[in-house]
């Protein structure tokens, strides 16, 4: 494992120099996301590729929360943190396990439209899952082709309406006040599709002060224009006020009571409200037999305000209270052809794309809960330009390449229009990053496939991170984005009722994005981290996944991931300007052994489902020095259902316990979180009951 990055370079350089030299004349759309589409391919693929079916989306469970399916993918740690104020965690083979809010590091993608930002910072909740017809789930050294911060890639499908007019909803209660439905209609109209959603969730949450609602509406046009062409409009919103934040606890308050929150939550009276809209295009046209034209054109708005767990209120630290005011938009125009080259089949891909966000930055003083003055003022602006190449070559009968390179520049701009504090913290940035890809895949049998793979990737900061430097608030110039080198080898195996997939890999990390320490000020420490470049840290890992249909409607299902995380080369000081090594310590938030295990039974042609479920994780450290950790643990669930046919009425009652043994476990850590408060808990024995209803026209 060690040496598996360099192997595999000697191995393949030669080629891909090769292969980018025939292709360099060329160029098209990121559109094309690989392993993106019809299940079949799946085997001639040089990545590890899962998907998830609507029936494993829309299963037994809240669908609140992009985590509930996730779970079952390997590689991929994906944790409900019990607050909506901060959304989930997900992180993919380790690259974003640090982002205490948000998703970094994983690309969020639905119907082609981006819900990551151009800095690299992606919203979960955005996801239309009441829509979505499947969930495609990419790992690997070639995600590195689709970007800045495509350390993994979730992409979202949604499915096409029913051809007849369908209206369906389904209304669940469960534990802790929790109360959801939703609302859904699909249908075609002559050439048009028409598919819409809307749905509320409300719950007192688990933990003290942390209350939420979020009001969410989806709409998915598609028209077929004519036989060679058709356009997909699609429309999210999002609001969600006043959503509580019952923050992190210390060690000392969990013993005492997992149930709180810290004081600071009720002084300041932390809370989130965030609104979100957002609408895109895309439009396909097939020219000729052999080209095939995209275009995307997206945009939207997104207002936060954020009251945190301090006043702020000190020179430099740029306030408690947040307020944002973004905008966004963007577009890919894209070209793909089958053809020959070197008497070789090969499908090329090109596109350029631009992706822009500005937000004005308040921040102010947190006065126990309300807004006090002004202690921040800015403008922020990033905006990335990308061009990319991909080439799918057919080496042999069996032998599939795939082999391509992603140009992206990333500009940061920051205008402060606070100068009350004496000081201007504009500041201006720029990162541009060519990355390489190539992969190799041979099909040993029908029912066996084995590949390798090489890539390059890198991330930026995100504004976020960028916001404050080491001596106050302001623009964070020496945060350098970090890079990485990835391999993998790997093995898939079909047959008509096993698959299993197989993954080895290794990635070296250069300038990891970690959480520096709090700021100083004057001699005086202020409860906001900032953050700092790592020296090297490598990843290396295992990631297994099993699939058996049995006999009489049974299945079985596993998924296995070990991964090993730790810094090569990390120096910090303490409070004390004491130089401090972390070379050897494993990075936070990320467990080296996970898993998920799935016994199900789905009896033919009786309507009726059942299911347990197992899963768990091992230790996680919580801070650098990793003398702080959470526990391993198990739990298990169970979840059935039931659908009757009533005519043209569908009837599908339901119910969910989750964690059956009432375990106490920590759900997920707030990596290096200020004030010793790591631990976000996770609920103890939980249920659901609920029931969809649907009318069909016939």
């Amino acid at each position: 494992m060690p040496r598996l990055y360099h192997t595999l370079s000697a191995a393949s350089l030669s080629l891909l120099s090769g292969l980018l030299h025939a292709a360099e004349p060329l160029s098209l759309p990121a559109q094309t996301i690989l392993g993106g589409g019809n299940d079949g391919q799946d085997l001639g693929l040089p990545l590890a590729r899962h998907t998830i079916d609507s029936e494993r989306i829309h299963a037994a469970n809240a669908g609140a929360n992009l985590s509930e399916p996730l779970q079952r993918v390997p590689g991929l740690v994906a944790l409900n943190r019990q607050n909506y104020a901060q959304d989930l965690q997900i992180s993919s083979r380790g690259f974003g396990a640090r982002s205490q809010f948000g998703v970094r590091g994983v690309r969020l993608v639905q119907d082609g439209i981006p819900l990551t930002m151009p800095d690299g910072q992606g919203q979960p909740a955005l996801f239309d899952l009441d829509g979505l017809q499947r969930i495609e789930v990419l790992r690997g050294p070639l995600t590195t082709l689709y970007g800045n911060a495509s350390g993994g890639i979730i992409q979202g499908y949604t499915g096409e309406a029913p051809f007849r007019p369908t209206l369906d909803t389904r209304t669940l209660i469960g534990s802790d006040g929790l109360w959801r439905s939703r609302l859904r209609y699909g249908g075609q109209h002559g050439d048009l599709n028409i598919s819409a959603n809307v749905s509320r969730l409300e719950t007192d949450g688990y933990r003290d002060h942390s209350e939420t609602r979020r009001d969410i509406a989806n709409l998915r046009l598609g028209w077929d224009l004519d036989d060679a062409s058709s356009l997909t409009l699609l429309i999210n919103s999002l609001h969600q006020p006043g959503t509580q934040d019952p923050l992190g606890l210390t060690r000392d308050q969990l013993r005492q009571d997992r149930r709180q929150a810290p004081p600071q939550a009720e002084t300041f009276d932390t809370r989130k409200s965030v609104t979100h809209n957002q609408a895109g295009i895309n439009y396909q046209r097939r020219l000729g037999n052999d080209d095939l034209l995209t275009l995307m054109v997206y945009g939207g708005e997104r207002d936060m305000q954020q009251f945190l767990g301090f006043s702020g209120g000190n020179p430099g630290a740029g306030g408690g209270v947040i307020e944002l005011d973004r905008r966004f938009g963007g577009g890919e125009l894209g070209w793909q052809r089958d053809t020959r080259l070197f008497d070789l089949p090969v499908t090329l891909a090109a596109g350029i794309a631009y992706h822009y966000q500005g937000e004005q930055r308040k921040g102010f003083v947190n006065e126990q809960g309300l807004k006090g003055g002004l202690m921040r003022n800015e403008f922020n602006a990033v905006d990335s330009q990308e061009a990319y190449l991909i080439s799918t070559w057919q080496l042999a009968p069996r032998w599939e390449l795939v082999a391509g390179l992603r140009h992206t520049r990333v500009e940061f701009d920051s205008d402060d229009d606070f100068l009350a504090d004496g000081q201007d913290d504009s500041g201006h940035t720029r990162s541009q990053r060519a990355n390489p890809a190539i992969g190799l895949n041979w099909n040993w049998t029908p029912q066996l496939s084995l590949y390798a793979a090489l890539g390059q990737g890198f991330e930026t900061p995100t504004f976020q991170e960028l916001a404050y430097r080491p001596d106050g608030a302001g623009m964070n110039p020496s945060l350098k984005p970090s890079v990485s080198r990835n391999a993998e080898v790997g093995l898939k195996w079909r047959t008509e009722r096993t698959r299993v997939d197989l993954a080895l890999f290794e990635s070296r990390v250069k300038d990891e994005i970690v959480t520096g320490g709090r700021i100083q000020i004057d001699e005086n420490f202020v409860n906001r981290n900032f953050y700092t470049n790592a020296g090297r840290s490598t990843r290396r890992g295992i990631e297994l996944s099993l699939e058996q249909q049995f006999d009489h409607g049974l299945s079985a299902y596993l998924a296995y991931s070990y991964l090993h995380a730790q810094y090569e080369r990390f120096n910090t000081v303490d409070q004390a300007q004491a130089p401090v090594s972390h070379a050897g310590r494993h990075l936070p938030g990320i467990p080296r052994h996970s898993f998920f295990a799935e016994l199900a039974w789905h009896p033919e042609n009786t309507g009726f489902h059942t299911a347990i479920e197992a899963q768990g994780m091992s230790k996680r450290y919580a801070t650098d020095n990793n003398l702080h950790k959470a526990s391993g643990y198990t739990v298990f669930n169970w979840r059935a259902g039931y659908q009757h046919n009533l005519g043209n009425v569908t009837l599908e009652p339901f119910a969910r316990l989750d964690n059956l043994t009432d375990r106490d476990y920590i759900g997920s850590l707030i990596v290096n979180g200020s004030g010793d408060r790591y631990y976000e808990p996770a609920p103890g024995r939980n249920w659901l009951v609920g029931l969809g209803l649907q009318y069909q026209w016939r």
